[in-house]
């Protein structure tokens, strides 16, 4: 199943938001903890994947050219007002946070980010659902959290995750359809090595350790897909 996934990541959310309304009081230390451990997890998996890379040269020129254009248009402030117009326009009640900003805030955490672009690709493209099955555990335990002090309105963050990741995958699955079988082994295994990189930044983020702005990465997956092409055609 090509969604597979995709439907598992939008489960563990929705049971993990589940299981948050009923742990209201989860202390602060157990928290810290859970993240540092999910964090160490994300690590260990990004840098598994930036071993997949045939020439580093390649995912190095993606990374710093991407960050480049990243910061360049500043993709991470803009997702943050982005954010921010949101809640203003759906404000939280007054007796504590409303349905509207858990969902708000869960799906800007869910949805933006490298392990949801990789992972879909992935899905799509190699049938290997790993990345989107860690992302699923690691959404699961954010949403118990979330949930616990945002509300359920967390669960619903599901839905624009599912869209999301799902459409990804099927458009994914359409360029195997379009592309020669050598450049898109060439091209996987270097996308995979370059969203391995992001994916360790991810991880060093929720340790704490760094303050990397991920999102301004990104642009590094679509200068993957030019430099493999001229490459390959030289």
């Amino acid at each position: 199943m090509i969604l597979f996934g995709s439907v598992i990541n939008a489960l563990l959310i929705i049971i993990g938001a589940i299981i948050g309304r009923f742990l209201h009081n989860i202390p602060e230390r157990m928290k810290e903890t859970v993240m540092y451990g999910i964090g160490l997890a994300v690590s260990v998996i990004g840098i598994q994947m930036t071993f997949e890379s045939t020439q580093v040269l390649i995912v190095i020129v993606s990374i710093v050219v991407g960050a480049v254009i990243g910061e360049w248009i500043d993709l991470d402030e803009k997702v943050n007002k982005l954010g921010h117009w949101i809640e203003s326009k759906m404000p939280a009640k007054k007796d504590g946070p409303g349905v509207a900003q858990g969902f708000v805030t869960a799906t800007l955490i869910f949805v933006i980010g490298s392990m949801a672009i990789i992972g879909a690709i992935d899905s799509g493209l190699r049938n290997d659902h790993d990345v989107l099955l860690m992302k699923g555990i690691i959404d699961g335990f954010t949403s118990i959290i979330l949930s616990s002090t945002l509300g359920i309105g967390v669960a619903i963050a599901a839905v624009p995750v599912f869209l999301y990741q799902g459409i990804i995958t099927l458009f994914s699955t359409q360029i195997s359809k379009y592309i020669p079988d050598e450049l898109l082994n060439f091209f996987i295994s270097e996308m995979t090595a370059t969203g391995g990189l992001m994916i360790l930044a991810i991880g060093l983020n929720l340790i704490g350790i760094t303050k990397i702005r991920v999102a301004n990465l990104i642009p590094g997956i679509i200068v993957v897909a030019i430099v493999v092409s001229i490459v390959y055609v030289l």
